[in-house]
C-alpha cells in the first residue's frame, strides 16, 4: 500500500488558522489584532508565539485565547505538534505549562479557576452579537435618512446591504442560534426576543453603547500594544470606521 503523505504546512497556513481565532473581549482576530508574535513551521512541529498589550490581562482572557489559537493549528491537516505559548505575560509560565500538559483551565489554575469559562464565552459572544446589530442598523440608517430611527424594529436581514457588515451580524447570529433567514428581524436581544415597539429607540442606544464600548477597547489595546512593542503596528488590521473614525492613541511614558 503507497503511504499518502500530507504537504507539509506553511507559515500562510498557520496564520491562517489563527485569523479565525478571535480575542474574546475585543470580537476580533488575533491577527488583526496584532497578538501573533511569530509564527515557526518545521517539519515536525509547529511553534506560535502570542503577545498581549499588557503583562496583566485577565488570566482567564489569555487562556481562552491561547487555548484556542492551539486547537485552531492542531486541526490543520499535518500539523504535527504544536506548540502555542503566551510570552511576557503574569501568568505565562502557568498558562503555558497547563496548555503543553492538557490540563484544561481549571487543571491550570485550580482553585483560582471559575467553574467554567462557558459562560464568559457566551457572555462576550451575546456582546459581540449585539455590536453587530447596532454597526448594521446604523449603516441601514445612514443610508436611508428619510426613515426615524424607530424603523430599525422593522427590518429584516433581508432588507440589509449584502456586504461584510451584514455578513458579520449573520455570523454572530449563527453563533448564538439566533435565525439567519432573510425574514427575521434583525433587532433582537441575544435571547431572540424582540423589544416592544416603544423600546426600538432605547433598544438600539444601548446597542450603541456596547459597539462604542468594544471599538474603543479594540482602539486602546492596539495603541497599548504598539507602546509596549515597537513596531507591532505593522501587524495590526485596523478596524475600519469610516463614518466615525477612532483618533490615534498615544500613550505616554
Amino acid at each position: 500500500m503507497t503511504a499518502i503523505l500530507t504537504p507539509q504546512l506553511t507559515e500562510t497556513d498557520v496564520r491562517r488558522a489563527l485569523g479565525t481565532v478571535v480575542d474574546p473581549e475585543l470580537d476580533e482576530p488575533i491577527t488583526d489584532l496584532g497578538f501573533v508574535r511569530s509564527v515557526g513551521v518545521s517539519a515536525d512541529v509547529v511553534e506560535v508565539h502570542l503577545r498581549l498589550p499588557t503583562s496583566f490581562c485577565a488570566p482567564n482572557f489569555a487562556w481562552l485565547m491561547v487555548s484556542d489559537a492551539r486547537d485552531a493549528v492542531r486541526a490543520l491537516p499535518g500539523a504535527g505538534r504544536v506548540v502555542v505559548e503566551l510570552d511576557d505575560h503574569h501568568d505565562s509560565d502557568l498558562i503555558n505549562a497547563g496548555l503543553a500538559a492538557d490540563a484544561g483551565y481549571r487543571g491550570t489554575f485550580g482553585h483560582e479557576a471559575e467553574d467554567s469559562l462557558d459562560e464568559l464565552r457566551a457572555t462576550f459572544q451575546r456582546k459581540a452579537h449585539t455590536a453587530a446589530m447596532e454597526r448594521a442598523l446604523t449603516a441601514w440608517l445612514r443610508a436611508h435618512p428619510d426613515r426615524p430611527e424607530t424603523a430599525a424594529g422593522d427590518l429584516r436581514l433581508g432588507d440589509l446591504a449584502d456586504d461584510a457588515t451584514t455578513a458579520a451580524l449573520v455570523a454572530r447570529r449563527a453563533v448564538l442560534g439566533l435565525p439567519v433567514d432573510p425574514a427575521s428581524p434583525v433587532l433582537l436581544a441575544p435571547d431572540g426576543s424582540r423589544p416592544a415597539a416603544g423600546a426600538v429607540a432605547l433598544t438600539l442606544r444601548k446597542a450603541r453603547s456596547v459597539r462604542i464600548s468594544v471599538d474603543g477597547n479594540a482602539h486602546f489595546c492596539r495603541g497599548l500594544l504598539g507602546t509596549r512593542y515597537p513596531g507591532a503596528e505593522a501587524d495590526q488590521t485596523p478596524r475600519p470606521s469610516p463614518d466615525h473614525p477612532l483618533l490615534p492613541l498615544e500613550v505616554l511614558p
